[in-house]
């Protein structure tokens, strides 16, 4: 956890996530990134130098089987003022709709309803689970399949609603997250989605994977090159006030 929160504060402070005062939201979906980001914001926050508090956002999308009860376990442990939002996701987008690629319209609603419940409470940053592997699979998934060069921001102001997204996690790689997870038993909420796992960003890490034999520094090359290519938002002399 030491190094996991090593990362994160170096990310918040490259890329000037976090104000005095401010209240970060963590969007917790019950999946191992939204929890480690959530724990890891808890602890920063006793020692960063900039004070900030920490709340806890779920939407409860109406997935069978989906229990956030141990989550709100946790909140209680890190102190975390936690909220839960039921939205009819699921019903739907596989009942009503039966959409045959589901994750666009789930994204969107999901993001709709988020948006919505962070003005309610008049909250105004959040903080997603985003992580190095996850910039990585996007930088290629639009470049294979959508022709362009692009990605996520490390933080995004998101102007028709004024909140703002940040993404701490952007230098903790994956294998450390499900690290973490692991060892500190943290309550993760496994996915029912019938789409989970057959995705096109499961076959983008799938050909990550297959390329890292021979080419074993290729997650670092490509990070490196959201950094170094002039893409908004990424280059962090860019950032420097």
């Amino acid at each position: 956890m030491q190094k996991i929160l090593g990362q994160v504060r170096r990310c918040v402070e490259d890329y000037h996530m976090i104000d005095a005062g401010d209240v970060v939201a963590v969007g917790v979906s019950g999946g191992k990134d939204s929890l480690v980001t959530l724990t890891a914001l808890a602890r920063l926050r006793a020692f960063y130098p900039i004070p900030f508090t920490v709340r806890a956002i779920t939407l409860e999308t109406g997935a069978p089987g989906m229990s956030f009860d141990a989550v709100a376990d946790l909140c209680r442990q890190l102190e975390v003022p936690y909220t839960r939002i039921q939205v009819p996701v699921y019903d739907i987008v596989f009942n009503e709709r039966k959409e045959k690629n589901p994750c666009s319209l789930c994204a969107k609603l999901r993001r709709g309803s988020l948006n919505t419940a962070l003005t309610d409470l008049g909250i105004r940053k959040i903080a997603l689970g985003h992580h190095y592997d996850d910039a990585i699979e996007t930088l290629l998934m639009n470049l294979l399949f959508e022709g362009r060069i692009g990605c996520f921001q490390p933080v995004t102001y998101l102007d028709r609603t004024g909140i703002t997204q940040i993404r701490p996690l952007l230098y903790c790689r994956e294998e450390d997250i499900r690290r973490v997870a692991r060892r500190l038993e943290l309550p993760v909420v496994e996915n029912p989605c019938p789409a989970n796992g057959h995705s096109r960003r499961q076959e983008v890490k799938e050909l990550i994977a297959g390329l890292e034999g021979r080419y074993p520094d290729i997650k670092q090359k490509l990070f490196g090159s959201l950094q170094r290519y002039p893409l908004y938002g990424w280059n962090l002399h860019e950032e420097e006030r």
